[in-house]
């Protein structure tokens, strides 16, 4: 695996505990102890993916985070002891990617990187990040990103928001085979590990509002014992 985790956090040991979990996995790691130095390394060592701590000597990472993204589309995940919501949304509204309180486990952090990682592959190998595409059609189907709308044959299509997530996540990579551990990471978050159903019934209930015939998809398309993708018409 060629991916290179940098770790910005300032408690030593946390940072050796990450670092071993990371190489164990098969990652390159680097390291930096405050914001600052965290920043330069973001921006000059070409990181797959920074995770972030906020509570860091002189620069915090909320600042950090923000310098990052003046230059940098990086995946960053915050790390925090902070349980206050406003903090949350707050960093996320800096940037951050993502947003874990301490203490987490091993597997939840783990499963989060590999999300961000496989999402960060998957908009760089179609040129564009998703919040740069405000519509996708394909035949007769029309799907508004920024307004979360769906509409066939002129049609909005009555749909959720996680039927819309899956639909959106699957419509930004057309061709793209994902497999349902794939997707239940990326679209339903890390709870639902495992529970490959959840992928089908809901693939179903799509079908069921944007195919002509559900029974032969045009759009969501099966590929036999590996996943879903998306057929652009």
């Amino acid at each position: 695996m060629d991916a290179t985790i940098l770790i910005v956090e300032d408690e030593k040991q946390i940072n050796e505990i990450l670092e071993f979990a990371f190489k164990k996995e098969g990652y390159k790691t680097l390291s930096a102890f405050d914001g600052a130095t965290g920043v330069e390394m973001a921006l000059n060592d070409n990181p797959s993916l920074v995770l972030l701590d906020i509570n860091l000597p002189g620069m915090d990472g909320m600042d950090a985070c923000k310098e990052i993204r003046k230059t940098s589309n990086v995946p960053i995940i915050m790390l925090t002891a902070r349980e206050d919501e406003v903090d949350k949304v707050v960093g996320l509204e800096l940037g951050a990617d993502d947003y874990i309180t301490k203490p987490y486990s091993p597997r939840e952090l783990s499963a989060r990187v590999k999300a961000l990682l496989r999402r960060s592959d998957i908009t760089s190998s179609t040129g564009a990040r998703v919040e740069n595409t405000s519509t996708i059609t394909s035949g007769d189907v029309v799907i508004n990103i920024d307004r979360y709308e769906v509409k066939k044959n002129g049609k909005t299509v009555d749909i959720t928001l996680r039927e819309f997530e899956l639909l959106k996540f699957l419509a930004v990579a057309p061709e793209q085979i994902f497999s349902r551990e794939v997707l239940l990471e990326n679209v339903w978050g890390y709870e639902y590990l495992g529970d490959v159903r959840t992928v089908d019934v809901t693939i179903r209930r799509l079908r069921e509002k944007i195919e002509d015939d559900p029974s032969m998809p045009r759009y969501i398309m099966t590929k036999r014992s590996i996943g879903y993708y998306f057929n652009k018409i």
